[in-house]
Order: C-alpha cells, then structure tokens, then sequence
C-alpha cells in the first residue's frame, strides 16, 4: 500500500485504478450505509476519488493511505450533508416565500387553458415532463421521484421549478 502512495503521489493513473478497484466497493458500503440512498453513495465514492487525485500532492509517507483514503472519505460525506441541509433549508424558505406571497385559490382551468397546459407540457424535455406529472399528478415527493428515476433530489427541484417557470411564461 505504500508504494500506491508513492506511485499516486508522482501522478500513476494505474496505481489509482489499483486503489478504486480494491476500495470502491467499501467505500459504497460506507457511504450507503450513512446515506440510506444508491445515487449518492456512488457520487460520494466518486468525489472521494476525485479529491484523492486531485489532492495527492498533499498526501502524507507519515500516515497509511488507506487512512488518508477514509479521511477523504468522511470528509467528503460532512460536506455533501452539510451541502444538503443547505439546499433544504433554501429550499423551505423558498416554498415559505412563494406559499405566502402566492396564498389565493385559482379559479378552476378551463378547457381551452387545459389544452393550453397540454400543449405546453408536450414541448418539456421527457424527464422534466414525467417529474412534473408525478408531482403534480401522481402526488409523489420530491424524494419519491429522486428514488424512482435514480437522480438526486435537488434535480427534481430543478426540474419542477423550470416547468413552472415555462408554464408560467407561456400561460401569460
């Protein structure tokens, strides 16, 4: 294992492939584990290999690599929650703002607006349109979706806020 420290440090890409290959898989474990969630345990297992890479100048003869490799680990983990908890509390605040700046009831669509909806979702891109439609019509969370369509919740988010937005453009 020292010489992959050696051999990462001066730059060997095939030393990296040795060290994914033999760490990967317990690295997923862990991140799975911490996490609850397939997309981010994988995406985490990539960022710690990133940050390993791109940090190995800074990679220390004092400490074993599989210590610095677990250090990047959790470090890596601590900044995707904190990055989370972020994102969420964004997130409440903005649906606070739009829930109290928006509280009417809207009058019922007509036909002609219906169809008018109908057009409009059939120019969104297939992933948006079927995020929109298990939103709004399936009654889905954002999290449910995030599960169902293997992508993070923070991409529903995006999605369904730029279906609103194309809805709201095209329907004034």
């Amino acid at each position: 294992m020292d010489n992959l420290l050696a051999a990462i440090r001066s730059g060997d890409h095939a030393a990296l492939e040795q060290v994914y290959d033999e760490w990967s898989g317990r690295l997923y474990g862990y991140f799975y584990k911490k996490t609850g969630s397939q997309y981010l345990a994988e995406e985490l297992v990539q960022i710690a290999f990133i940050k390993l890479w791109t940090s190995r100048h800074l990679l220390s003869d004092e400490w074993p690599l599989q210590v610095q490799l677990f250090r990047i680990m959790k470090t890596s983990l601590i900044d995707v929650i904190r990055k989370e908890i972020r994102d969420t509390a964004a997130f409440q605040q903005y649906k606070s703002h739009i829930t109290t700046t928006n509280a009417y009831t809207p009058e019922p669509a007509t036909d002609a607006q219906l169809q008018e909806i109908h057009k409009i979702m059939d120019t969104m891109p297939p992933v948006r349109r079927k995020v929109f439609h298990m939103s709004r019509n399936l009654g889905f969370s954002y999290k449910q979706i995030a599960l169902h369509l293997a992508i993070s919740p923070r991409t529903v988010e995006n999605h369904i806020a730029q279906a609103l937005k194309q809805l709201r453009q095209l329907l004034r």
